[in-house]
């Protein structure tokens, strides 16, 4: 953007404007008058980047910034939660706008897919230049540690020795209830499910599969929501009707299955599963799962999220609920795939 451009832009983030006050604002504030035609000019160009939308026809027309700049927008993660979630000016229902949105619009930018694809073939080297058994060995502490993560974010109390002994000895620890081993346990039987299944094509069945494997007795239903459900720390509800769920996982396979970033894909099943809310519980454990699974699909590196700060990642998922802003979590994930081909799969790995 040059300089009048972004003095359009920082007006219309502040709100919408026509095209006649602009014009006066432009003129106010820029070293020398323009024209409206100038001004049009500078609309359609910031039009073309998906910043700005223009509504309406003739005198009436107005404009105002994208939801697919909201999308990317940064936002003061701090600040923002400082206000009680009632105070915050927040969506509280699920915006079916979000799947054409994101078709629209690419996740990642090109250098972040240029960076992302450097740390892919970082990964691909480090493991086609390991033996089996290491391999196998790396796996299992992976599963490990994504086993203790994702049931860390839910709550789970068990620490990282403590979910390690669970799974190699099938101990549980004293103070703990039975319903935290068990959600352990059904992380490590999900990985090793997805690791064996293909999920190249996601179908919504395919996710209820999962969710199944991370639920196994743990007096969950496994049928689609039919009654609302609140979330802690939020005002948004998600979708409360079986039908209206079933058609927005739908469209939410059809969407990744249509995206060639991969990537891409794992962070759209990560993030758009937990805002579908499909089931009374377990979404976000499938959520996670669900990105790994694809991931595993096409031999890139799961992620385990062990390095995650638990209340940054659900402040970000939160983020995603209130305005759709994806950006937080982006960061996150790409730290986390880092911080998975950094850390697994490697010869020096202990």
């Amino acid at each position: 953007m040059n300089k009048r451009q972004k003095i359009i832009f920082n007006k219309l983030k502040e709100s919408e404007i026509g095209i006649k006050d602009l014009l006066i604002f432009v003129n106010q504030k820029n070293e020398r008058k323009v024209s409206k035609i100038t001004v049009i000019r500078d609309l359609d160009r910031l039009i073309k980047l998906k910043l700005v939308v223009r509504k309406g026809r003739g005198p009436a027309v107005k404009c105002h910034i994208s939801a697919c700049y909201k999308m990317f927008e940064d936002v003061d993660m701090k600040n923002y939660f400082l206000d009680d979630p009632s105070e915050r000016d927040a969506k509280t229902k699920f915006d079916l706008n979000i799947f054409n949105l994101t078709s629209e619009s690419s996740v990642f930018n090109q250098r972040e897919l240029n960076y992302l694809d450097e740390l892919n073939n970082s990964y691909q080297k480090n493991i086609n230049n390991l033996p089996q058994d290491i391999i196998k060995r790396e796996f299992e502490r992976l599963m490990i540690e994504l086993s203790w993560k994702s049931s860390r974010i839910e709550g789970n109390t068990y620490d990282l020795l403590e979910t390690e002994f669970l799974i190699k000895e099938n101990r549980e620890a004293e103070g703990h209830t039975k319903l935290e081993a068990r959600m352990i346990l059904n992380h490590k039987d999900a990985l090793e499910f997805i690791k064996k299944e293909d999920y190249k094509e996601i179908t919504p069945n395919k996710i209820k599969k999962v969710h199944l494997a991370l639920t196994k007795e743990m007096r969950i239903s496994n049928e689609f929501r039919n009654k609302p459900v609140g979330i802690t720390g939020t005002r948004y509800r998600p979708l409360d009707d079986s039908d209206a769920i079933k058609n927005s996982l739908k469209r939410l396979c059809d969407l990744v299955n249509q995206k060639s970033s991969l990537i891409e894909k794992s962070i759209l099943l990560n993030l758009i599963i937990a805002y579908i809310q499909p089931f009374n519980d377990g979404n976000k454990r499938t959520s996670r799962m669900m990105g790994n699974a694809i991931l595993l699909s096409y031999g890139f590196c799961p992620l385990s999220f062990r390095s995650v700060d638990e209340l940054e990642y659900k402040k970000a998922v939160i983020l995603f609920y209130e305005q759709n802003n994806l950006n937080n979590f982006k960061r996150l994930f790409i730290d986390q795939y880092k911080f998975a081909v950094d850390n697994y799969f490697r010869a020096s790995s202990s």
